[in-house]
């Protein structure tokens, strides 16, 4: 998934207006409901309580709709430094032609590179979860950043909600004051988040 792919997901992710229709068939959604990528476009749709339904079938939507899941699971840390990873906050997703791209949230969106196979797989054969990843809708998310030590398995939405968090706060070189805060605020919500899921 490219970075301009990446920023349109981060901006729909965004906007949450009241009375948003389903994007697939144009019923009206509740606050709180379900996505679906569509692959082909690179973008996250609204989906009523139906169409959820529809594709949470893996074959309903094809190569075109893919429901994203709602797991949070924590994880045993995972060593992500033979990744490539030159920064302590980033996340990893498996295309739907099986590359891993690893992506890191930035000022300026997220960048993004190629994760060598042999490596990933190495790194897979031991943490058996992330064989259990659904390809393009979930990703590994890790924050070792300032001593922190999560590592998660998350619906891609997540990651394109701590984009917007970097976004939003970041300033200066550094980031300055408040974007770290935030970054631990949204960490801790989706600590909340995992224990509600696994409840």
């Amino acid at each position: 998934m490219r970075s301009a792919a990446l920023e349109r997901l981060a901006r729909q992710v965004r906007r949450r207006a009241e009375g948003q229709p389903c994007d697939v068939c144009g019923a009206p959604v509740p606050d709180e409901h379900r996505h679906v990528l569509d692959l082909g476009r690179r973008e996250l749709m609204c989906a009523c309580r139906a169409c959820a339904v529809l594709f949470d079938r893996d074959a309903a939507g094809g190569d075109h709709l893919r429901l994203v899941p709602q797991r949070r699971q924590r994880l045993e840390p995972v060593p992500t430094a033979d990744l490539g990873v030159p920064v302590g906050l980033a996340f990893f997703t498996i295309q739907s032609d099986g590359a891993v791209v690893a992506h890191y949230p930035s000022p300026a969106g997220a960048a993004e590179w190629e994760v060598d196979p042999h490596i990933w797989q190495e790194v897979v054969d031991r943490h058996a979860q992330l064989g259990t990843m659904a390809r393009e809708v979930e990703a590994l998310l890790v924050n070792t950043a300032r001593g922190q030590r999560e590592h998660w398995i998350v619906p891609v939405e997540d990651c394109f909600r701590l984009i917007a968090v970097v976004r939003r706060e970041w300033s200066g070189l550094s980031g300055g004051s408040t974007v770290w805060p935030a970054i631990e605020q949204f960490f801790a919500a989706l600590a909340e988040d995992g224990r509600s899921c696994d409840g």
